[in-house]
């Protein structure tokens, strides 16, 4: 059983991950029977805990059981240690480290994530970062980890525009993915020769959305900035082919699943130094700042913006990266023989 919180469709990095295993995993012996806990999480009520202990206790005793981190972190001890099953949490990234959460929230988070990992018999993550960082954060031996990293699917390498240059950022709008930041670097540039494609959702976070909205409209840039919100795969490509410059804002990435999908096409990169994504993209491929630092990234966006010859180099370094970056498949059956070497 594969237990994910809320709409297993919903377009980010975490739950496209889910997605590519659940598809994948039966052609490696494993069943991933998928069971929808409620979408609440990681802040669930009384009455989704109870709901979300009903569905997993109507796993098999002897079945394993794989709890998707956004809701593995949150659960009571309590509650993990009735079920008595072969649990392994899959951690995207620790929820204590999203953007936007009180010092309160975040400190309970932490200690609730940290105590439900002690009760998992094994731990998938889905970056080195995160495993150094439960290794010595989260008190998780390292004999129970295991790194699958995402997989890549080919792309056809993107030829961009030129004038105005076109940059894309891709992930929901969000305090973590960093876009006000960008707006910020943006308003910095002396030049003006540029339009920001923002695809992603607008319907997980209002408040930030509004935040950005009015920021640009305060700005002036509502006629350089898009957000595209959420768009279907063929438009997403479309995108890409389009790109000149890949634009990574986020304060905290677990892996940076759009970096790889950026690399795959070949696409010059600037991003932040933030979580794995400084670790994702080799330094030949991107301009890296600190998070939260819109001076910094309008530094690097103006270098890269102003110099075909470093574009050209980069957008070289970013395609040939892209060529060894794992495949789906590689994840799964790396995530398939995990599974089954965990005994009763």
């Amino acid at each position: 059983m594969f237990a994910v919180p809320g709409d297993l469709g919903s377009p980010t990095g975490g739950y496209a991950y889910d997605r590519r295993l659940m598809e994948l995993l039966p052609s490696y012996g494993i069943e991933a029977r998928h069971v929808e806990l409620p979408g609440t999480f990681p802040h669930p009520t009384a009455n989704d805990l109870e709901t979300t202990e009903q569905l997993l206790a109507s796993s098999p005793k002897n079945a394993r059981l794989m709890i998707d981190g956004l809701a593995y972190g949150a659960l009571p001890t309590e509650l993990i240690a009735r079920l008595d099953r072969r649990i392994i949490a899959l951690v995207h990234h620790p929820l204590s480290l999203e953007a936007g959460l009180s010092v309160a929230r975040q400190t309970a988070l932490k200690l609730s994530e940290t105590n439900a990992l002690k009760l998992a018999r094994h731990v998938i993550v889905t970056s080195d970062l995160t495993r150094r960082t439960l290794l010595c954060d989260f008190g998780v031996p390292d004999s129970v980890i295991t790194v699958a990293e995402p997989g890549t699917d080919p792309a056809p390498r993107a030829t961009g525009t030129g004038m105005p240059m076109q940059l894309l950022s891709v992930g929901a709008v969000s305090k973590r993915k960093g876009y006000d930041v960008l707006i910020q670097a943006l308003v910095m540039l002396n030049d003006d020769s540029w339009r920001l494609t923002i695809a992603g959702a607008l319907d997980r976070d209002p408040a930030t959305v509004n935040e950005l909205t009015a920021q640009i409209s305060a700005a002036g840039l509502e006629d350089r900035v898009t957000l595209a919100g959420t768009v279907v795969p063929a438009t997403l490509d479309r995108f890409y082919e389009a790109t000149d410059l890949f634009v990574l804002p986020s304060l905290y990435e677990g892996y940076g699943m759009v970096l790889a999908e950026a690399m795959a096409r070949g696409l010059a990169i600037v991003c932040t130094t933030g979580g794995a994504a400084a670790e994702t993209v080799p330094d030949e491929a991107a301009i890296k700042v600190p998070p939260g630092d819109p001076a910094a990234l309008a530094r690097a966006l103006a270098t890269v913006l102003a110099d075909n010859k470093l574009r050209r180099a980069m957008r070289k370094a970013s395609w040939e990266t892209g060529r060894t970056l794992p495949t789906w498949n590689e994840t799964a059956r790396r995530v398939a023989a995990t599974l089954v070497g965990i005994r009763t």
